[in-house]
């Protein structure tokens, strides 16, 4: 069983098949592995005896004959997915010990596709943040320098992952929060077209935003996984499309022949750091030695895509969060006077210093007077953001870039400056307001053996093409068969 955690995705699904291996070993091998690796901070909830009971149940499935495409593997959820069996905390204070009476559209798909929970994951502070240093339940640290953040919100699930404490994570993604960690981990990870994967049972920050995708080690991982999870839920998330499930994985050897990459100028300015350019540029050759080709291309408004971002999503958030008050679920102040002041100290007991500052800055941006000049202008620049992007998309096919515009950065580094965090995330926040599908790809290494990652963005629905273009690459290169050392 020692190399049982180097085992991808696809991998294990096949020797679980065959029986060569049964679901309880994986779990038992995966719990086991967790636990040796509590300083790491991925996992904030575990429960052994769920775990196990489910994998005990996919035998039974496999044995009966009646096994799903992802019977038996394990998998890690993001702690903002709720879940009956495992508490559900957001990184939270304001959500200790919560436990949840329904299970998230996300994690019940996976779960009816054979896959087995080993336990929720770090984030940041109701997926606020980019460094996994807002967890109210301490920092989760990065395998391939521990003195170095994960990213985020995402953290705990890159780490896990790249820290073969998980086969793969559920992630989600507002403004890159999938992407930038997997970045930062050498992992592979997907935002959908947003409206994919239904929002029902994910904790909410930024609802015209937020988008539950998969993080691996493989973009044939990605494939499997993001094809269970999607797929409509009308009657639990009304901002579902209504768009068939498919097999993402139908696609993934076709050609590059022909395929216009396009190159956007504003991704490469004098923010970028060398050794990311380096990298990324490194990626783009072996792309087109595989056929493609790449066309220059402009995002004129990729800079307004931060001041956008940061009116919009603390604006939505501050909407969000107002349903934790004290009085139905969650924490409450011990001591109050009325209901008001009970109110008052519960949510400032309860919520961490960025999810109060992002509360702020959203009263502050609906407010009477500052509507019109923030807020509502901040939804025009978005509009025009997409339309830049449908633009481009008659130039190309795929355009492509960094993912962020340094290797991960030590923990921290950016606690006393938060505008710093804010404009690390310019690369992805686009194709995040547009609502269009993304990913992050390994593509090689940088300054002290830290991973970097490509970015793909793909026009609505084509994650296929996303995935294709990933696959071909990792089959033509090794970065992502990379791992921490000591791992």
């Amino acid at each position: 069983m020692s190399a049982l955690h180097d085992l991808t995705v696809a991998q294990m699904a096949a020797k679980l098949k065959s029986r060569e291996l049964s679901a309880v070993e994986a779990a038992q091998h995966f719990l086991a592995r967790a636990k040796a690796h509590t300083p790491l901070g991925a996992y904030l909830a575990m429960n052994d005896d769920a775990t196990l009971a489910q994998a005990r149940a996919v035998d039974a499935r496999i044995a009966a004959g009646d096994a799903p495409p992802l019977a038996g593997v394990p998998v890690a959820h993001k702690d903002v997915f709720v879940t009956t069996d495992f508490p559900t905390t957001a990184g939270s204070k304001m959500l200790a010990g919560y436990r949840s009476p329904f299970e998230s559209t996300v994690t019940r798909k996976l779960a009816e596709s054979g896959m087995v929970c080993l336990g929720k994951l770090n984030c940041d502070e109701f997926a606020m943040g980019s460094a996994n240093e807002t967890s109210a339940y301490g920092q989760a640290h990065n395998p391939w320098d521990t003195s170095r953040t994960p990213g985020g919100s995402s953290g705990g699930s890159a780490a896990a992952v790249a820290a073969r404490l998980a086969p793969a994570a559920t992630g989600t993604d507002t403004g890159g929060s999938i992407r930038q960690p997997s970045a930062f981990c050498n992992l592979t990870g997907i935002k959908p077209t947003y409206g994919r994967a239904s929002r029902y049972g994910m904790i909410a920050y930024a609802s015209s935003l937020d988008q539950a995708g998969p993080m691996a080690r493989t973009a044939e991982d990605c494939a499997l996984l993001l094809s269970a999870m999607c797929g409509p839920d009308p009657d639990r998330d009304s901002t579902s499309l209504d768009v068939p499930a498919e097999d993402f994985t139908r696609a993934l050897n076709e050609r590059l022949d022909g395929l216009r990459i396009g190159v956007p100028k504003e991704f490469f300015t004098g923010g970028l750091a060398d050794d990311v350019r380096t990298a990324v540029d490194g990626a783009l050759a072996e792309l087109q030695k595989l056929g493609a080709q790449l066309v220059d291309i402009s995002l004129p408004r990729t800079q307004l895509s931060i001041p956008v971002y940061y009116i919009i999503s603390p604006a939505e958030a501050s909407s969000n969060l107002s349903r934790f008050d004290g009085v139905r679920y969650g924490h409450r102040a011990s001591h109050y006077t009325d209901l008001i002041d009970m109110y008052c100290k519960t949510r400032a007991e309860g919520f961490g210093d960025e999810v109060k500052r992002r509360i702020i800055t959203g009263t502050y941006v609906l407010s009477h007077g500052y509507y019109d000049a923030y807020y509502l202008q901040a939804q025009k620049i978005r509009r025009m953001i997409a339309d830049d992007l449908q633009r481009a998309f008659q130039q190309c096919d795929v355009i492509a870039g960094p993912v962020a515009p340094t290797v991960a950065r030590g923990i921290g580094a950016c606690c006393d400056d938060p505008l710093a965090d804010y404009l690390a995330d310019i690369y992805t926040l686009s194709a995040s307001l547009a609502g269009l599908p993304a990913m992050s790809v390994p593509a090689g290494f940088g300054a002290g053996g830290m991973p970097v990652g490509l970015q793909l963005i793909g026009n609505y629905l084509q994650e296929s093409r996303l995935l294709n273009v990933a696959h071909r690459l990792q089959q033509a290169t090794d970065w992502h068969t990379k791992k921490p050392q000591g791992i």
